[in-house]
C-alpha cells in the first residue's frame, strides 16, 4: 500500500465512522479541490452514494464558473445539495465589495454568520429539486450537529491545531486549548451532548497530495485550476474580489505537481492570493475561533 492509499484508506474509515456514530451529518463543499476530494471519498466510502446532504455557503460573490461546476456536477452525481445564504447582510450590503467593512467582517457576515444559522436551521436553506433542476426552500429545519469539512492541516497556521474529530460550541466556536488527544490513530467520538461536532478526513493529507489523488482517481476538477493562455490560474478558490490568480503557465495537474515539487511554489503558503488571510496575521485564526470553515 503506498501513501496515497494509506490516505485513501484512513480518510474512508473516519468518514464512516463519522457517519456510524452521530446522526444530523452534512459535508461542506466549498467547490474546491479538497472539498472535492472529500467528497469523491466519500463516494467511494458508501460505494457511489453520498447518504448526507452537501452544503455549500453561498456569499454571492463566488465566481460563476464555481456555481455552475457545483450544479453540473450535483446533477451528474444525484447529490442532496443544499445552500445557505446571510441574504440580510447582502440586502444591507454589508460586505467589502460594498465597502461598508473590511474583508474579515465580510467573511464573518457571509461565511462564518451563513454557516452558523444554515446549521442551526435558523435561516432558510435552499435544497436541489433534481425534477426541476432548480433551488427551493428546503422544509426541513432539523439542526446539523455533525459537519464533515476537507480541512488540511498544511494549509495555513490555524488549521495545524485541528483535530479529527473536534469539537465545538452550540454557537460553533472553537476553543482551541480544549481538543482531545488523538494518539496512535485512538479518535475520541465521545462528546457531551449539544456537543457540535467539526470531522476532518483530510487532516494529514498535503497539497501536493491532493493534486496526485485527483491525477490518480482522474477526479473532474472546477477549470479555474488550469491556466488557459494567459499564463494565470488559481491556487486557492473563494469570492472574486478577495482571491487572486497567481502567476502559472501549467495547464494540466503533471505540470502543477512539478510546480508544488520543484518549482515557483514548493515554498510559498498555498492561500498567498487569499486577501483576508493577509488582514487576520497570516492566518485564519480571528475567524475560525468564530465558526468559520
Amino acid at each position: 500500500m503506498d501513501h496515497l492509499e494509506k490516505l485513501e484508506a484512513q480518510s474512508v474509515y473516519i468518514l464512516r465512522a463519522a457517519y456510524r456514530e452521530f446522526k444530523n451529518l452534512v459535508m461542506l463543499w466549498s467547490i474546491g479541490k479538497d472539498s472535492t476530494v472529500l467528497l469523491w471519498l466519500a463516494r467511494k466510502a458508501f460505494f457511489g452514494h453520498v447518504p448526507i446532504p452537501l452544503v455549500h455557503i453561498d456569499t454571492k460573490y463566488k465566481i460563476p464558473e464555481m456555481i455552475e461546476y457545483r450544479d453540473k456536477l450535483a446533477l451528474q452525481w444525484r447529490l442532496n445539495m443544499v445552500y445557505g445564504i446571510n441574504q440580510k447582510a447582502l440586502d444591507e450590503k454589508q460586505t467589502f465589495p460594498d465597502g461598508n467593512t473590511d474583508r474579515l467582517t465580510c467573511c464573518k457576515n457571509l461565511k462564518s454568520e451563513a454557516l452558523k444559522h444554515t446549521l442551526s436551521g435558523e435561516w432558510p436553506r435552499y435544497r436541489l429539486n433534481h425534477e426541476t433542476g432548480q433551488y427551493e426552500k428546503d422544509t426541513n429545519e432539523e439542526p446539523y450537529t455533525g459537519v464533515i469539512v476537507g480541512v488540511r492541516s498544511d494549509e495555513e497556521g490555524s488549521r495545524s491545531k485541528e483535530r479529527y474529530f473536534s469539537p465545538r460550541d452550540k454557537q460553533n466556536d472553537w476553543d482551541i486549548g480544549d481538543q482531545p488527544p488523538e494518539l496512535w490513530n485512538q479518535f475520541n467520538t465521545d462528546f457531551a451532548p449539544g456537543t457540535h461536532l467539526r470531522i476532518h478526513p483530510l487532516l494529514d493529507w498535503t497539497e501536493l497530495n491532493i493534486w496526485e489523488y485527483i491525477h490518480k482517481e482522474k477526479i473532474p476538477i472546477v477549470s479555474l485550476y488550469f491556466d488557459k493562455g494567459e499564463g494565470k490560474r488559481y491556487r486557492s478558490l473563494g469570492c472574486y474580489p478577495c482571491t487572486h490568480p497567481v502567476e502559472s503557465f501549467s495547464k494540466n495537474i503533471p505540470e502543477m505537481i512539478e510546480e508544488l515539487k520543484s518549482g515557483k511554489f514548493s515554498n510559498i503558503a498555498e492561500r498567498s492570493g487569499r486577501a483576508q488571510d493577509s488582514e487576520d496575521g497570516g492566518t485564519l485564526e480571528t475567524l475560525r475561533r468564530d465558526g468559520y470553515m
